[in-house]
């Protein structure tokens, strides 16, 4: 089985996955489906030198905060970090994966991590 490499990640920019993303969310906020979103907008403070930070932050027309987190693949530790901070924080985390025909998405719901 082959592993992927891992990309290095320059805080602030988007890969091409988040950027197709970015562009799913503005056409949502445009037709009126979400208030308004922000790239890496909240670093939320799992622990002692441990931090998360969600690729996307939502904000639903009822106010409602999301957290969305971006892949078009899936490693163990990013699961136990979007879990940990759904267990943390009282906030709705989505884990969202690129796919052929669009984008798959999840919920985690808090608990989820034990």
């Amino acid at each position: 089985m082959r592993t992927r490499a891992r990309a290095i990640h320059r805080p602030g920019v988007m890969n091409k996955t988040e950027a197709a993303y970015g562009f799913y969310l503005s056409d949502r906020q445009a037709k009126g489906h979400i208030r308004e979103f922000k790239f890496e907008a909240v670093k939320l403070i799992l622990g002692n030198r441990c931090s998360y930070t969600p690729d996307f932050m939502v904000v639903c027309n009822d106010g409602t905060l999301e957290f969305h987190e971006v892949k078009g693949f899936w490693r163990d530790d990013a699961r136990v970090k979007i879990k940990a901070a759904a267990d943390k924080f009282p906030f709705v985390f989505v884990a969202v994966q690129k796919t052929k025909t669009g984008w798959n998405v999840e919920i985690i719901q808090e608990g989820e991590s034990k």
